[in-house]
């Protein structure tokens, strides 16, 4: 591919991101989209009435992107909690300059993030200099790398053979690769030295990271005195008895067992998907039987779009008064209906902590326990799943994500057919007239193949949801985080080996499985061109669609314009898709590790992609998406391993083809680096993974002694036995996101949390 090719991609790119971007300034003005576009300010504000015309509305503006600038870190965390707080410091890890051993964080209006490098004293005296070299976007240390890479190792790429040069645009990617730098060349140490800098920041910083990110989390622990998660406790395997029902059973051992600290306990109940249809049918024949004026009267009718008559569509109520608070079964059938769970409710938190982690009986496949997860973050369908199928279950997850993995390998292979031309017109004879001319030869070679890797994958992130789902987490968090680690391998397998493989196995199959070294060695470089194009494909269009919300968008035209609903209801208020967007940004991550010595010309395109991340996901989790449950930044870790991961494979490749080069000596230099890494990531794993797996014994007993002191204690007690509720009402309670209204007020919806819930800000 010729560098032309790439700025193709980057222009059509480039123009799309701004065409949607100035578009959705423009749409989020809109008081018919104010439920797509607000839905977490709605959820908070209740909305007023506007008719008045504005001109200022269709015209685009930045304001969002201001607003997004200047929020803190604080609002985040008060809008989206932890977790979000731990998805913005994926993408932007926080400055520092050090100066005689001491770190000091550095800032540029509230959020500018700055390069970290090492600067000596006199270096600090000299403003403008300092200003020059470090006011650089510090998104995931890739500015460090650029900086290095593209100012020492890039050159040597390009000057590394004696070869005949042409202009800039008509090169080859290929000669900016270090596949360009010639056998034995004494040049490779400067390669090197850049991978030692690379890994020694990214380390450093991942230690600073890790530890405010445990601060943090102990913090959480310490403000969520209320959270009845710490004084409940999961019991799942619960043996059956002839004599007596499971709430029977429950009951007699804990207060045989834990008699001084045993509270209440609550069965859970099967309610699966055929219950739920049984009741929707029944709100049918209710419908049904209605007469035309009760229809007309106690109904919300609408006007057809397409055929125009008012009697085609009818708005159900949400539930009739008699209905509410019933639950789907009568008493006589709770006996049949308990499945072999309960939430068993202690008195102090400690109690509920070693319950939690203590072997209850002689069989470890009898009274399993695990601290429950918050009441709003429970997946009710999967507790009542038994115990013992579950590693069935995770074994045909298993078999099913590797068949997943194995399918997808043809549409990998198809991707890479369309990078090479000559490969394609050898398969496909009739191309070779199209391809000839320049203008398709770029497009077919610079912007199809992610194209058509990004329509395959865009099916990945919901089928392992539902994988995630099968394996039988009982939390909602724990389901996406488990969605989320298999989304990372098959992004790395599929992506990017997949990729490598693919582009190589037709030459050298017969190398694949005897020299492993060579295949890294050779075909990692020759794809970097690919993924260039994919982090500009996937990467900045993957960001504008996410401001756009395609789906809620087309369901609010949908509503409008065909149902001609005036007041437009929610569709129901949307949660951060973790599982989908923390292995893109971590894909990416592992794009710019192994590149950046490699081919250092990725690193622009990446700072560009986490540059826009880091306002369009700082805007989304303020005004989109709800945040129902949290977790306390479990997604860190993730993270933490994911980064360490790359940045092993880095040193991998690197001594590969260091040793491919015929630079002996570089390749052994890079063996202590890959030792010293993984003794990094085994002290860390030792000093802060716990304070992600288990909450401190210390922090919970501080605070059980604290509520005992201000006699709190007793009203936390009445208020668990109500705290987890398995069938709720549908009826619309205080703490319900309230619809909006067609002709809202879209300035209520400019929040700025500094002032007042409330503040009138210009659209």
């Amino acid at each position: 591919m010729k560098l032309a090719a790439l700025l193709t991609s980057a222009g059509i790119n480039t123009a799309v991101s701004v065409v949607l971007f100035s578009l959705y300034s423009v749409l989020r003005k809109q008081p018919s989209f104010v439920n797509v576009y607000f839905g977490a300010k709605i959820a908070q504000v209740r909305s007023r009435q506007q008719d008045a015309f504005r001109f200022d509305r269709f015209v685009p503006s930045p304001s969002w992107i201001l607003k997004a600038w200047e929020t803190s870190d604080e609002e985040i965390c008060a809008t989206g909690g932890l977790d979000a707080v731990v998805f913005v410091r994926m993408i932007v890890f926080r400055l520092y300059i050090t100066s005689n051993g001491a770190v000091v964080k550095f800032s540029l209006k509230n959020n500018l993030s700055i390069a970290f490098c090492y600067v000596y004293e006199p270096l600090l005296y000299c403003s403008k200099l300092t200003l020059l070299l470090l006011i650089v976007d510090s998104f995931r240390i890739f500015s460090i790398a650029a900086i290095v890479c593209n100012f020492l190792v890039l050159p040597l790429n390009y000057f590394g053979k004696e070869m005949q040069r042409h202009q800039i645009p008509a090169e080859t990617l290929e000669v900016f690769t270090i596949a360009n730098v010639e056998e034995g060349s004494r040049w490779l140490w400067a390669h090197c030295l850049a991978l030692y800098l690379v890994s020694c920041c990214s380390c450093f910083l991942l230690y600073l990271e890790y530890k405010s990110i445990s601060r943090m989390r102990l913090a959480y622990f310490t403000s969520s005195v209320s959270n009845p998660s710490y004084f409940t406790v999961l019991v799942r395997a619960i043996p059956w008895s002839r004599e007596e029902s499971y709430s029977g059973t429950v009951a007699r051992f804990f207060t045989n067992f834990y008699a001084s600290s045993f509270l209440s306990h609550q069965i859970v109940y099967r309610s699966g998907s055929v219950q739920k249809l049984v009741t929707d049918a029944g709100k049918v024949c209710k419908m049904l039987k209605l007469t035309p004026r009760e229809l007309h009267i106690g109904s919300n009718s609408m006007r057809c779009g397409l055929c125009g008559t008012t009697a085609s569509f009818s708005m159900l109520p949400m539930d009739a008064e008699g209905d509410k608070g019933r639950s789907d079964f009568g008493g006589s059938d709770l006996r049949k209906k308990e499945s072999a769970a309960a939430l068993v409710f202690f008195r102090t938190r400690y109690a509920a902590l070693v319950a939690s982690q203590s072997l209850q009986s002689r069989n470890p496949m009898s009274w399993v326990t695990n601290l429950s997860p918050e009441p709003g973050d429970m997946y009710w369908s999967n507790i009542c799943v038994p115990y013992r199928l579950l590693w069935i279950r995770k074994v045909a997850i298993l078999v099913a994500s590797m068949a997943l993995v194995a399918f997808f390998i043809v549409p990998v292979s198809l991707t890479q057919g369309l990078v090479h031309l000559d490969k394609l017109q050898k398969t496909f004879p009739f191309l070779k007239g199209v391809l000839k001319r320049k203008a398709m030869s770029q497009l077919a070679t610079g912007y199809l193949p992610s194209v058509v890797l990004i329509i395959f994958m865009y099916m990945v992130p919901p089928i392992m949801l539902l994988f995630s789902t099968l394996e039988g987490s009982t939390s909602r968090s724990g389901r996406k985080r488990s969605a989320s680690i298999k989304v990372l391998c098959f992004f790395i397998w599929n992506v990017f080996f997949g990729n490598i493989l693919s582009g190589s196995v037709i030459e050298r199959f017969s190398k694949i499985f005897k020299d492993v070294n060579y295949l890294l060695a050779t075909a990692v470089p020759s794809t970097a061109t690919f993924f260039m194009t994919y982090v500009l494909t996937s990467g900045w269009a993957s960001l504008s669609c996410e401001l756009m919300q395609p789906f809620g968008l087309l369901c609010n035209l949908f509503y409008i314009f065909i149902l001609r609903n005036k007041d437009v209801t929610t569709y129901g208020t949307l949660t951060f898709p973790y599982h989908t967007e923390v292995p893109r940004i971590l894909l990416f991550g592992l794009f710019g590790f192994v590149y950046s010595t490699l081919s250092p010309l990725i690193l622009p395109f990446l700072l560009v992609y986490f540059s826009l991340a880091y306002l369009v996901y700082r805007n989304q989790i303020l005004n989109v998406y709800v945040t129902k449950y949290q977790t306390g930044g479990t997604y860190w870790p993730i993270v933490h391993n994911a980064t360490i991961f790359s940045m092993v494979l880095m040193q991998v490749i690197a001594m590969a083809v260091f040793g491919l080069k015929k630079s002996t000596v570089a390749s052994s230099f890079v063996i202590p680096l890959i030792i010293m890494t993984l003794l990094f990531n085994e002290y860390c794993r030792q000093r802060f993974q716990p304070l992600f797996m288990q909450i401190p014994a210390q922090i919970l007993i501080e605070m059980d002694r604290q509520d005992e002191q201000n006699g709190k204690m007793k009203e936390i007690h009445q208020k668990l036995t109500t705290s987890y509720t398995q069938f709720k009402s549908k009826s619309r309670t205080l703490g319900d996101p309230m619809p909006p209204n067609n002709n809202c007020r879209l300035e209520d919806l400019e929040i700025n949390p500094r002032k007042s819930p409330v503040h009138h800000l210009s659209s």
